[in-house]
């Protein structure tokens, strides 16, 4: 089963941090974000891992190579200019194949585990429409307002009680049919357009999880790594 990681954004709120080094690769208890999230995905059986890049990318491929080292293989979408996310995965569709994958963002940083989620993406290609899984978090001082509210019956909904979108979900390579390979294109619309057809559901993450994007957030997850270990 295959994984994306998107690490084409340029980070500007990260700068200058970001400047000579691709957000991704950012440390924090000493190791790059991503490298947190390769391993996860690596420890839940997710061995097939596609990463997307635009800003330094070389660098990124320098730093994490074929992935033989976690015991995965990495291939990479090399875009150039950074294409959003939904623009990312279409590019990326060709490595990605057809059927359910799983997709992260690459500055974020999560004790989530995988595990769970290989099991639900097994049903979803049988189903007659594509469907999404996402995973939400309770919202972050930054978010107050959130994202997405989610029903009693694991259903998403766009009005209610809404939590914050955690960067980590389960798509059908049929939701982005309609996006043009080298477009650029955001995701939120498509989630919007799957919510509204009843064709999304979700869940509450309420572990650790820090969607990194300022040299401050950085800084504080630096700080409750190392007092982890």
């Amino acid at each position: 089963m295959r994984a994306m990681i998107f690490a084409a954004g340029r980070g500007e709120r990260m700068r200058p941090l970001t400047d000579a080094t691709p957000k991704p690769l950012l440390e924090a208890g000493g190791k790059p974000l991503i490298v947190w999230t390769v391993e996860r995905l690596a420890a839940a059986g997710w061995t097939d891992i596609v990463i997307n890049h635009a800003w330094l990318g070389g660098q990124i491929e320098a730093a994490l190579g074929d992935g033989a080292r976690w015991g995965v293989r990495i291939r990479y979408s090399a875009e150039g200019e950074a294409l959003e996310t939904a623009g990312g995965v279409a590019k990326a569709l060709p490595l990605l194949g057809e059927g359910v994958f799983l997709a992260v963002s690459g500055d974020i940083y999560a004790d989530y585990d995988y595990t769970a989620l290989r099991r639900r993406a097994l049903s979803m290609p049988h189903l007659d429409a594509p469907r999404m899984h996402l995973v939400l978090a309770p919202n972050p001082d930054f978010h107050p307002e959130g994202d997405f509210a989610l029903l009693p019956d694991g259903r998403l909904a766009l009005e209610g009680e809404k939590y914050t979108f955690a960067n980590i979900g389960l798509y059908d390579s049929r939701s982005f049919a309609g996006v043009a390979a080298g477009a650029k294109a955001k995701l939120a619309p498509l989630m919007r357009e799957a919510i509204a057809a009843g064709r999304a559901s979700g869940e509450l993450f309420a572990g650790n999880w820090h969607n990194i994007g300022t040299p401050a957030q950085l800084a504080e997850l630096d700080r409750q790594l190392r007092a982890a270990s």
